[in-house]
């Protein structure tokens, strides 16, 4: 757990937001939080893959968000054996995302420097080290990793002339959605609100005022919300039952 000692663009803290009911998931998040599911094939759950890679990644703490069923995933946290120092918090009332987010950054050990955070359901590889290193050469107040989903279905291509040219089966998105990793700086935790969406409220004021960044995940790299069972089923496949 140590970190480079002449760097300080890394973060090594983060935190993860696990406390989404999952109901999309359903009968898997009957009777456990979202994060708690298991990719089949892996033999570990969504928080257990994120974790180790947040900590090959320099990342020596974690502060992870609990709420629904969040004394499953608290057993299973005291239980595992992990690379990282972890703690959790539970909201005792709804704060919305951006009052969630919040609420969580402040017991991270080290308020005064940057951190990760990343969304519970989101299975993804990447370098951290290129995406802090990213944000720090823009000095930007937060980063948001971008990724170019496949669309689920097939798409047709035409000419000027409305021919049917080509069918594709399953072709990358046109557009940059927000990926669910994001690299913030320490000042960003006093900017969020205390309730509400921070997506609502400061990503804009940050956007206009040109303190937003955002990283497109490099060609290759994997990534995929987990939402539904077919995106399990998917995950599995495309891993082929292995991280």
């Amino acid at each position: 757990m140590t970190r480079d000692p002449h760097d300080e663009t890394y973060p090594s803290q983060a935190v993860v937001l696990a406390g989404g009911q999952g109901s999309r998931l359903r009968p898997y998040t009957d009777d456990r939080p979202k994060p708690m599911v298991e990719i089949p094939g892996t033999g570990m759950p969504i928080i257990g893959h994120q974790l180790a890679w947040l900590a090959a990644e320099g990342v020596t703490d974690a502060v992870v968000s609990c709420g629904h069923l969040a004394e499953v995933l608290q057993e299973w946290l005291a239980c595992t054996e992990l690379p990282l120092r972890v703690s959790t918090v539970i909201e005792n009332e709804p704060l919305g995302r951006g009052g969630g987010l919040k609420y969580a950054a402040a017991s991270l050990p080290r308020p005064d420097e940057p951190w990760y955070a990343t969304n519970g359901d989101i299975w993804t590889r990447f370098s951290l080290r290129e995406f802090a290193a990213f944000h720090a050469e823009r000095d930007a107040t937060a980063t948001l990793a971008l990724a170019r989903p496949r669309i689920p279905w097939g798409a047709v291509e035409t000419d000027e002339f409305g021919h049917v040219l080509d069918f594709i089966e399953s072709p990358p998105s046109p557009y940059l959605i927000n990926a669910g990793v994001y690299v913030f700086s320490a000042e960003f935790a006093g900017l969020l609100p205390d309730r509400g969406d921070h997506e609502r409220t400061t990503f804009p004021r940050l956007a206009r005022e040109r303190r937003l960044a955002g990283f497109p995940l490099p060609q290759g790299a994997y990534w995929r919300a987990i939402d539904t069972a077919k995106d399990l089923t998917e995950a599995a496949k495309e891993l082929g039952g292995g991280d």
